[in-house]
This record gives structure tokens, C-alpha cells and sequence, in this order.
């Protein structure tokens, strides 16, 4: 699996492309002269629980253990605009107040399975909101192949803007599948450079083959 396929699983999982995959494959800084707010400790290890609780521990490792908070806090920094990367700290924010009015209790110390509850509430908000955003766009689109729009910031100007939820679900998966962990345990994993083997045995159920390039 290269980094493109892993794209668009991610945006088949998510429901529209990776926030930031652009710059991602093009390898340069979406913000090079800007400076991002910076991530705490706190916010590090609030990541971290919130990617666990997508990507639990089982047979294999969990994202905790893969260690994707710290992760997601490069990319938000590298790859997101000023105002993806302020959506997203304000993300956090407001996850923890929808845990509070949920659960009465902060994020940090609800139990997994209040944590649970809370993501699958919040993602079913999200994926309504992400089908309106992705019917938004392409109307805006047609608009513009119809020659009814004819400034091309229109379609900036009315575009909705991204969902905190998506953000975090998104760079949960990709952390993930682009950790050592994720690839070593929940793929099928050789390690490059190895020996070249031309033909492999595949069995059903054989997992996927973890290769990023």
C-alpha cells in the first residue's frame, strides 16, 4: 500500500479527501512563514486518547502505542493552512464540552466506553455535515462549468469549512497505517530493503502488505 492508496482509503473511511493530503505529497510546509500555535503535553496525550479510542488495542497495537498523538501535532503543524490548524485546536475544545454535556466529565477522564459513545455520536454529526459539505462543493463546481459563476473566489468564499472530527479521524487512520506499528502489526510487513521474491502465496484472509511509498 503507497501513500496514495492510503489516501483514498482514508478518504473512503472519512467521506472526502485527506485535509492536507496536497501538501502531504508534495512534501513542502503548507504554512513556511507562518508559526503555528503550538501543542502541549496536554493536548499530546488528549490526541493519543482520542486515536486510541478509534484505533483500540486488540491482537495488535493500538494508536496510543503507535504513538500518533505526537504524530497528528506535525502534521496539523506541516500540512494544515492557518485556518484548517485553527478548526482544529478548537476541535479539542469543543470535544471536550460534548463529553461534559454528554457525560459530565471531561475527556481525560471519561472511561473508554464514554469516550466510545461520545465518537460514535460525534462522527454520525460529522459524516451529515461532511455529505452536506461534499454537496455544497460540487454544486459550486457545476455553477462554475455553467458559467454562472464566473469569480473564482466564489467558490472559496462559500465553501463550507472542515469539520474538527473529520480532521482528528482522518490523521487518526493515516498516523496509524504510517506508523512502525501500525505496518508491522496490522499488515502484513517486510522489511525494505529484502529479498526480491517474485511470486508470494496469498491465502483469504491474509492481511494486506504494509509497503509505504
Amino acid at each position: 500500500m503507497n501513500r496514495r492508496e492510503l489516501l483514498k482509503m482514508i478518504a473512503a473511511a472519512t467521506g472526502s479527501a485527506m485535509i492536507g493530503g496536497g501538501f502531504l505529497l508534495s512534501g513542502c510546509k503548507a504554512n513556511p512563514d507562518t508559526v503555528p500555535d503550538a501543542f502541549t503535553d496536554e493536548d499530546v496525550a488528549m490526541l493519543d486518547e482520542i486515536a486510541e479510542t478509534i484505533i483500540p488495542q486488540t491482537n495488535t497495537a493500538g494508536a496510543k502505542a503507535a504513538g500518533v498523538g505526537r504524530f497528528m501535532t506535525v502534521m496539523v503543524n506541516d500540512c494544515y493552512t492557518k485556518d484548517e490548524q485553527e478548526i482544529f485546536h478548537k476541535g479539542l475544545n469543543i470535544l471536550n464540552d460534548e463529553c461534559n454535556k454528554m457525560h459530565d466529565v471531561d475527556f481525560m477522564k471519561a472511561t473508554p466506553e464514554q469516550r466510545k459513545q461520545l465518537l460514535i455520536a460525534v462522527d454520525k454529526e460529522t459524516n451529515a455535515y461532511v455529505k452536506k459539505q461534499v454537496e455544497a462543493e460540487n454544486l459550486q463546481k457545476q455553477k462554475n462549468k455553467q458559467g454562472q459563476e464566473r469569480n473564482t473566489n466564489d467558490f472559496k468564499a462559500q465553501a463550507m469549512p472542515k469539520h474538527y472530527f473529520q480532521q482528528l479521524k482522518q490523521l487518526a487512520i493515516f498516523g496509524y497505517f504510517t506508523s512502525e506499528k501500525g505496518r508491522s502489526e496490522s499488515l502484513r510487513y517486510t522489511p525494505v530493503p529484502g529479498k526480491y521474491q517474485g511470486v508470494i502465496d496469498y491465502k483469504k484472509g491474509d492481511k494486506a502488505f504494509a509497503g509505504l511509498t
